[in-house]
């Protein structure tokens, strides 16, 4: 992946670098693909949160009989099943897809709306122990995107720099798995999609009057916040069904799941 994202950024500046040549008319419908890596850099350190009286507000701490904090051992911002053993990086990887579009020239200003639905694969996890001890890890998979998005651009000659952003809706597939065998654990809500919004930026250039072809970066923020694993059942008086017998409730701290990607992209003008 770091050799594609290290390829793109070189077309960047290539383009960026090409002399304006002559100049091009932009207005007009086209269709394209893109192709490149997804990947997700979440620096925030998260955990997961827990509603112990099952009254929808997170953020109770889980006790064991003696009163102490049963997740005393922590939490990592990634997949493991000790605290020793290290967090697994987040994975990232290819993604492709298809889009179309409209732009309008005004001048040397170039204004468009785009829609594109993008396969991608970018996962991340985050995973809690307890001093029974096991691991609780919450994972979730982004698979696909469908976004719409307006641009705004500087004709150059031939190259065309600009600017995009809109909403995008994302497809994602969650897991929950854990070492503890002594209690049961259901998945609920979160829905199979997520909404939120794109932002990024990306050079074209022409290679003939239908043909051009370019390097974006695209920013993406989507709010998953509805995914829910009730920790229910296990010996009389344990730390998940103390504060209510139907058990207690986890979440991910991080209610946002943040993806970055940098693709080639190609268009065929009309």
């Amino acid at each position: 992946m770091k050799t594609i994202v290290s390829a793109a950024l070189l077309s960047v500046l290539a383009l960026a670098a090409a002399p304006a040549s002559q100049a091009q008319e932009w207005s007009g419908l086209y269709i394209g693909a893109q192709a490149g890596a997804g990947f997700q850099r979440n620096k925030d350190k998260e955990s997961i949160r827990f509603d112990t009286d099952l009254n929808g507000v997170s953020g109770n701490q889980v006790n064991n009989a003696a009163g102490a904090n049963a997740f005393s051992p922590g939490f990592c911002n990634g997949a493991a099943t000790t605290p020793n053993t290290g967090c697994r990086k987040h994975d990232g990887g290819f993604e492709f897809g298809g889009r179309v579009g409209y732009d309008r020239q005004f001048g040397s200003i170039v204004v468009g709306a785009v829609g594109e639905a993008t396969r991608t694969q970018v996962q991340d996890s985050v995973t809690a122990f307890s001093t029974t001890p096991a691991a609780y890890t919450m994972t979730r998979e982004l698979d696909g995107l469908l976004a719409a998005r307006a641009r705004v651009g500087f004709a150059r000659g031939r190259n065309l720099p600009y600017v995009t952003g809109g909403y995008v809706r994302g497809k994602i597939d969650r897991q929950f798995s854990t070492t503890n065998t002594a209690n049961t654990f259901a998945a609920r809500g979160g829905g199979k999609s997520a909404d939120g919004w794109q932002l990024g930026a990306g050079v074209e250039r022409r290679l003939t009057q239908q043909v051009s072809l370019g390097v974006e970066y695209l920013y993406t923020n989507l709010k998953d916040d509805g995914y829910r694993v009730r920790a229910s059942g296990g010996p009389a008086g344990g730390p998940f069904t103390a504060a209510n017998p139907s058990g207690t409730d986890f979440s991910r701290s991080q209610e946002h799941f943040k993806v970055q990607a940098v693709r080639m992209t190609a268009a065929y003008r009309f």
